[in-house]
């Protein structure tokens, strides 16, 4: 009897001290994020002021390759054209968990007045354009930066290996060249060592800083892009009887692609987006010309309806083409997949977010018609992807500036939360992979 009571007051004792270790832990997650605020902020705010364009970012690249090397990581750069990935291998053992940022910028003007502005110019296929960090990957990259200085800090405490992924081109390569998130899983960057599960964050203009969002199961649509070709018949203006004119059968191919979405696509089941954005046909007001050639973008959250829409884009401008007494060629190019967030690994890791923001500050949110080619690394491991809050305290989400506009603009007082977040998300995937819940008690069935 005196045994039991002993074993019982031992285990009480490791329970305790478990509790206590992981409790110490995220208190120096805390002192150590928070004390490196001002360098996230500086961090962020040279990168946004030296921009570079998708496939581009050499000093980018460089910049935090050095900073890496500094705190004694395995450092690997170029990959994918200009990524860089490092590696951590704690003091414990445990998991592999992959950390991304994305790094590049966009042609756009800025029209922001602040202090660090960017006046960059860079070439684009062949043309001059201004750049900007205009969706927040300058954030990004100095999050990951702090996340990396925090757990290198703390590397005898950390769990198994980090693997850092420092992601070119998210927004897409110029022209025909690869890159992104598809390149880095080709050239294997989800294995040697294999990836357990995989996170990643993006700051967001119209959520409050500090604050984290997120959904469960498909987040953010797949991203297609489309062209359609439409060969008529040239003739003169004056005589269209003469000719086939492709503008006319374009814009009744333009009118009835919009029933796929309104007449044949289960929406209930998720929303399905198909946009021309682009219609080019003619050369003079008096010329009915041979060809007009429409491109445009197709987005769907349900991998089943993305086949479903592209078989009846093909089959809805074949047809109107046809009847019309002209042809239509259709070309769809899959640029992402669906964003999707492992059901199973959001449950567990929650608790992680409501430790670095408050519980308060941690929501579920609806779908996403944008994408990210983070989708990619989910197709190797387990992942979650998490929207942050940038846009400034109080500020009215309605006026936002969306991203992508020479108008977007974060507030940064509050990186320090995002890299409280993945340093979390490290700490405690390990504990609930072994076993226990992120307060240190046994757990079963995971």
């Amino acid at each position: 009897m005196r045994f039991i009571a002993k074993l019982l007051c031992l285990l009480l004792l490791l329970s305790s001290l478990t509790g206590s270790a992981q409790q110490n832990v995220s208190t120096q997650i805390e002192q150590k994020a928070t004390a490196i605020l001002p360098r996230l902020v500086e961090w962020r705010r040279y990168l946004h002021e030296h921009p570079e364009l998708s496939n581009r970012e050499v000093k980018t690249g460089e910049y935090v390759a050095a900073h890496l090397k500094a705190l004694g990581l395995e450092v690997q750069t170029g990959v994918a054209k200009t990524g860089v990935v490092a590696i951590l291998r704690g003091g414990k053992p445990g998991p592999v968990v992959a950390l991304r940022a994305d790094m590049d910028a966009l042609p756009v003007q800025e029209r922001v007045n602040i202090p660090f502005k960017s006046t960059v110019t860079a070439d684009y296929l062949g043309q001059s354009v201004p750049v900007m960090h205009a969706c927040g990957h300058d954030s990004h990259v100095a999050m990951l930066m702090g996340t990396a200085e925090v757990l290198a800090g703390m590397k005898k405490e950390v769990p198994g290996t980090v693997k850092f992924f420092f992601q070119p081109a998210e927004e897409g390569p110029p022209g025909d060249e690869e890159g992104g998130a598809p390149l880095m899983v080709k050239e294997g960057v989800m294995d040697n060592p294999k990836v357990d599960a995989v996170f990643g964050m993006h700051i967001e203009s119209d959520i409050e800083i500090g604050k984290f969002e997120y959904k469960s199961g498909a987040f953010m649509a797949s991203s297609d892009w489309f062209t359609i070709k439409v060969k008529g018949k040239q003739s003169h203006g004056s005589q269209p009887w003469k000719g086939i004119d492709p503008i006319v059968v374009s814009t009744e191919i333009i009118s009835a692609l919009q029933t796929i979405v309104s007449r044949q696509s289960e929406l209930t089941k998720a929303p399905v987006v198909i946009t021309v954005g682009k219609f080019h046909s003619g050369v003079r007001p008096n010329i009915i010309p041979e060809e007009a050639l429409l491109e445009g973008t197709i987005r769907t959250l349900d991998s089943k309806m993305q086949k479903e829409t592209h078989e009846r884009i093909r089959k809805v401008a074949t047809t109107v083409a046809e009847a019309m007494g002209a042809v239509a060629e259709v070309t769809i190019d899959t640029k992402t997949l669906v964003t999707y967030n492992d059901p199973e690994l959001v449950k567990m890791m929650l608790p992680s977010l409501e430790t670095a923001a408050g519980k308060s500050n941690v929501t579920e949110r609806e779908w996403v018609t944008g994408a990210e080619d983070f989708s990619f690394f989910g197709t190797k491991a387990p992942s979650f992807f998490i929207y942050f809050g940038g846009m400034p305290k109080g500020a009215d989400k309605t006026k936002a500036p969306p991203h992508h506009t020479p108008d977007f603009y974060i507030d940064d007082s509050r990186l320090d939360v995002g890299v409280k977040g993945f340093c979390q998300l490290v700490f405690d995937y390990a504990k609930l992979k072994a076993g226990g819940d992120t307060k240190g008690n046994a757990k079963k069935g995971f």
